[in-house]
Order: structure tokens, then sequence, then C-alpha cells
């Protein structure tokens, strides 16, 4: 088999390739998750400070995003080539 030359990927497509994704995704989940759940009936729920139903929102997107966001970048790292381990021959 011919041994393989990886070359590296430039660091601003390793970033887009984490954001971008994890944006689209946490805007889809937004919708849907504030489709069913009230941001103001959330926050009296959790005893947390009034927020404006803008500011749940805002606070709740960037929140998804963080965690679809590290999803990706899970996904990134682990798909990383890896050195090829010669086994010994016996």
């Amino acid at each position: 088999m011919p041994d393989k030359t990886y070359t590296e990927v430039p660091r601003i497509q390793t970033i887009i390739a984490v954001l971008w994704p994890s944006f689209l995704s946490a805007g889809i989940a937004t919708i849907i998750f504030f489709t069913v759940f009230d941001p103001a009936e959330i926050f009296a729920c959790m005893g947390g400070p009034e927020i404006s139903r803008i500011g749940a929102y805002t606070l709740g997107f960037f929140m998804i995003w963080l965690l679809t966001a590290s999803s990706c970048l899970l996904a990134l790292y682990f798909n990383k080539p890896c050195p090829r381990i010669e086994k010994p021959r016996t």
C-alpha cells in the first residue's frame, strides 16, 4: 500500500467547520425549543432574575450554540487521522 501523505487543514477552515454547522443546528433547535416552551415560564420556574423574552431567546440560542459547537468540535477532533502503527512481524 502506498504511504498517504496528509496535508494540514488551514485553521480558518477548521474554525468554520465547527462554527457554521453548529450555528445552523442551534438556530433550528432554538426555533423548535421555544415553539414548545415559553421562556418567561422557564425563568419563573427557575426563580431566576426577570428577563425579557428576547433576552431569554438570545441566551437560549447561545447556550444551544455552545452545546452544538462543542459536539462539532469533538467530532472534528476524533475524526483526525492518526499515524499508522506498524505491527511487528512474527
